[in-house]
């Protein structure tokens, strides 16, 4: 009937509260059913109707800040970079610490592309388990998981990172994860109750997508790390390394040696 027709037509006003207060009406009609929204007969247009705001979604909680006081004491870190450095200053750092049956790592790294560690039986890259931290174009942090075939940084979609969060300021990328610490066996993925080398690496990003890490000869553990040993680990960067690291003693052993058997 003419009355039902009517009543079918009736406008359905439901407001939402977005940005710049902005306001969107949802209607139905016979003819818009499906066109244009996931439910039935609701269509979105702009609008200027009246009605009820919608509730706002709650606050995000904000990104804990890393604490290195804790290093060597309750969980282990790896600081690259100036000496006395943080995890908001250094070049790279890595935390890791028990919690149950997981892993909490804590990454962060100067860079606004990607941070990550890899869990290799050697010092080289290729056939290692890789978790990277990851800024997007939406300024967003993800956690993913890769494995390095060769120099080549696969994706691998079985991704055993839970409880994950990220931030990305003051120009670095910053995150924290748990990983368990037994997985069952599968080539992408280590037991980490193993110790493996940790092989340090952090560099550019393009629309989310890792490219190659920042230095040619990024850093490594100088042995096998024990997720249940806690040690604070320093590494100078090669701006701040001194005379007295091996290299540089051999080099000025060489340059003399050189010096000596040149001179008539």
């Amino acid at each position: 009937s003419e009355k039902s027709v009517e009543q079918e037509r009736k406008i359905i006003q439901i407001i939402y509260r977005i940005p710049l207060a902005t306001k969107l009406c949802c209607f139905s009609t016979p003819e818009t059913r499906g066109n244009h929204c996931s439910y039935d007969y609701l269509t979105v247009i702009s609008s200027d109707c009246l009605g009820y705001p919608f509730p706002t979604a709650p606050p995000v909680d904000p990104f804990a800040k890393i604490k290195v006081d804790d290093c060597g004491k309750t969980k282990g870190c790896f600081r690259y970079g100036k000496p006395g450095c943080t995890a908001e200053t250094c070049d790279y750092f890595l935390s890791y610490r028990m919690i149950g049956a997981d892993v909490e790592f804590e990454l962060s790294a100067d860079t606004d592309g990607w941070v990550a560690v890899g869990f290799s039986s050697d010092k080289k890259m290729g056939g290692d388990d890789v978790m990277a931290c990851v800024h997007d174009d939406n300024g967003r942090v993800r956690i993913q998981h890769f494995y390095n075939v060769g120099q080549w940084a696969k994706e691998i979609q079985r991704n055993p990172a839970r409880d994950e969060e990220g931030i990305f300021e003051n120009n670095r990328v910053t995150c924290r994860f748990k990983r368990p610490v037994n997985v069952p066996r599968d080539e992408t993925i280590v037991d980490l109750h193993l110790s493996w080398y940790y092989l340090f690496a952090w560099g550019p990003a393009i629309q989310g997508s890792i490219t190659r890490h920042d230095i040619d000869s990024p850093p490594t553990s100088e042995r096998v790390v024990s997720i249940y040993k806690y040690e604070d680990i320093f590494m100078p960067s090669a701006a701040y390394q001194t005379f007295s690291s091996p290299f540089c003693l051999l080099l000025i052993v060489a340059l003399t040696f050189y010096l000596l058997m040149g001179t008539p």
